[in-house]
């Protein structure tokens, strides 16, 4: 269905599940900030009971974009728009998609509650067929959200009045894509692709809703538009599993992202009664003594620390250009891919990883829940799950990190159960990619063994590694919490150079001592990185970081995607053979 061009946000939400029949419903809602969570009671969710603001969706309050760019701490907020169902979409269901909303959501159709979702981060749906009118309908949505609790991941949401050190500005309610979807009555809902690329196929598994018992459902593989495979299956529940063998292979690449198309389609009664489209890349990752090997070759990972953050939007980037871009601006810098921090991105962000060939490392935004007792699992594992499950597909995410930088468990040398847990289950739910339990510190249970290391001097950070090389003591930040136990080893945070020339205050910071000059700078960051280009047991880092924000200053880009460096001169430096590269 053709959208407004005038729209923001106008693109298809979810790339790898795509259905033709839908409505975007950003632009412009009534809205209203709650802070005595007190809308209940006042009837905020009955039709005809109007909000005293407007808000553009999807970009959150806090921003300029949102037209409204309030900035102190919000505890509820209300939003209301209508809406009218096209006179096509009479039969089947109708369904009502959130990207996120932070943090707990509730949502009324024509004033009545449709479901809650709790979790800042990640898509839920409602079925709302039921509650439609004909005619105009109106949308009712509230969301309450304390980064002060304790209890919701805030990622680097300031939990002060003002943003400071490395929190920036928060982001309270809607701020992804809000969307309506035709689907029949019975439809698929669910699809996870597992590749298989030794042995030629691509194997899927899918959740159909309604009663499909007898039906068909045909799989179709396509590369540069020609079939290359094909299989079907007669459905006899509400999971389906079946594998596509593929008469060509094309393995997706760092750099060279070579996807197949795919076409799901359920079949009753002789007709064609709902098409998916999606894609999928064929390629493995494995961990082989230090080395991690990408379809069988060792690849070094230069990464580069993606906060995800923008002036005008916060959490949302203004364009879906902007997304891409982010992506062209680090490949441009000679890194392969990114350590997607403290967030959970949007699935577009991943959609153009996987279109341009970069690495991901797939991250919660832990900081802020207090994970020292059992109760945290509740506020945490669910939407962890949501979010690994909604990004499962994606060839470009090679690995998950559900914490970072967590600490002793109540002040104790004690480890901290919640991580093993965490670990567990999210090797449970997907064996196929490496798993980091926290990164920087302190291990638990971990596939790989990293660290963050902010030394400034190219010397003295070299030593540091130096007798690992030669089997000699292997550098551990914290030797009294964690333990070495063999595992592959990089450096997922370093750098953090402080560069910002035209600072006129003390408000800004980056890690260590300033250079006084630009050569000064890259001869710093040329003499760190190449400590770990040139150590034959290390198989990447992740510098910090690829642009500033808000008062953090240690960037390779600025706040607003402008270089600060020749960016042929950064590339020049990261993209050399390492030592443990094939």
């Amino acid at each position: 269905m053709t959208q407004q061009a005038t729209l923001p946000r106008p693109e298809y939400p979810r790339p790898d599940f795509v259905r033709p029949e839908w409505i975007n419903l950003n632009g412009q809602w009534q809205f209203e900030i709650d802070h005595g969570k007190s809308g209940k009671e006042r009837g905020y969710p009955v039709n005809d009971h109007n909000l005293s603001g407007t808000i553009t969706v999807p970009f959150c309050p806090e921003s300029k974009l949102s037209g409204v760019e309030y900035k102190d701490f919000m505890a509820a907020v209300w939003y209301k728009r209508e809406f009218t169902v096209p006179e096509s979409w009479t039969n089947g269901r109708v369904i009502l998609h959130f990207g996120a909303v932070d943090y707990m959501a509730e949502v009324w159709v024509n004033g009545v509650s449709v479901g809650t979702h709790r979790g800042g981060y990640t898509l839920f749906s409602f079925d709302i067929t039921s509650n439609l009118l004909a005619g105009s309908n109106v949308i009712t949505v509230y969301a309450e959200d304390d980064v002060r609790s304790g209890r919701q991941p805030r990622g680097k949401q300031s939990e002060q009045f003002h943003s400071h050190g490395c929190d920036y500005t928060r982001t309270t309610g809607i701020w992804q894509t809000v969307w309506l979807e035709q689907v029949p009555e019975t439809y698929l809902s669910n699809l996870k692709v597992v590749a298989d690329p030794d042995n030629g196929c691509v194997h899927l598994e899918m959740k159909v809703q309604g009663n499909a018992a007898g039906d068909t459902l045909r799989a179709t593989a396509l590369y540069g538009g020609k079939p290359v495979g094909d299989s079907s299956v007669i459905v006899s529940g509400p999971s389906i599993k079946l594998t596509i063998p593929l008469s060509e292979i094309h393995l997706w690449e760092v750099g060279n992202a070579r996807l197949y198309d795919l076409k799901l389609s359920l079949h009753s009664q002789g007709r064609e009664s709902d098409v998916v489209h999606s894609y999928f890349g064929l390629r493995t990752v494995r961990l082989d003594g230090m080395a991690f090997r990408i379809n069988g070759k060792s690849v070094f990972q230069r990464l580069v620390l993606d906060q995800g953050f923008y002036r005008e939007g916060i959490y949302t980037a203004p364009t879906d250009e902007d997304l891409r871009r982010d992506i062209e601006i680090s490949i441009g810098l000679g890194f392969n891919g990114a350590r997607l921090h403290e967030k959970i991105f949007e699935p577009r962000y991943l959609y153009w990883a996987d279109q341009l060939g970069y690495l991901v490392w797939g991250e919660h935004a832990n900081w802020g829940l207090n994970i020292t007792g059992a109760d945290s699992l509740t506020h945490f594992l669910p939407e962890w799950l949501e979010g690994m499950q909604r990004d499962f597909n994606h060839p470009a995410l090679i690995g998950w990190c559900p914490f970072n930088e967590t600490w002793d468990r109540d002040g104790a040398k004690q480890h901290n159960p919640v991580l093993q847990i965490v670990y567990n289950v999210t090797k449970r739910m997907d064996p196929t990619r490496p798993v980091i339990d926290t990164s920087g510190n302190f291990h638990v249970a971990t596939d790989i063994f990293d660290l963050h290391d902010y030394d400034q001097n190219p010397q003295t950070f070299r030593d540091r590694y130096e007798p690992m090389k030669s089997g000699g003591e292997v550098f551990n930040t914290f030797p009294d919490r964690q333990t070495y136990e063999g595992q592959p080893y990089f450096i997922s945070e370093y750098g953090g150079i402080w560069w910002n020339p035209q600072q006129k205050d003390e408000k800004s910071w980056g890690y260590g001592d300033r250079p006084t000059s630009e050569q000064m700078f890259i001869e710093r960051y040329e003499g760190l990185t190449n400590v770990l280009l040139d150590h034959p047991l290390m198989f990447g880092f992740c510098y910090t970081q690829l642009y500033d924000v808000e008062q953090e200053v240690n960037g390779l880009y600025t706040y607003d995607r402008q270089p600060k460096f020749d960016p042929e001169r950064i590339r020049g430096i990261n993209a050399r053979k390492a030592a443990i590269e094939d």
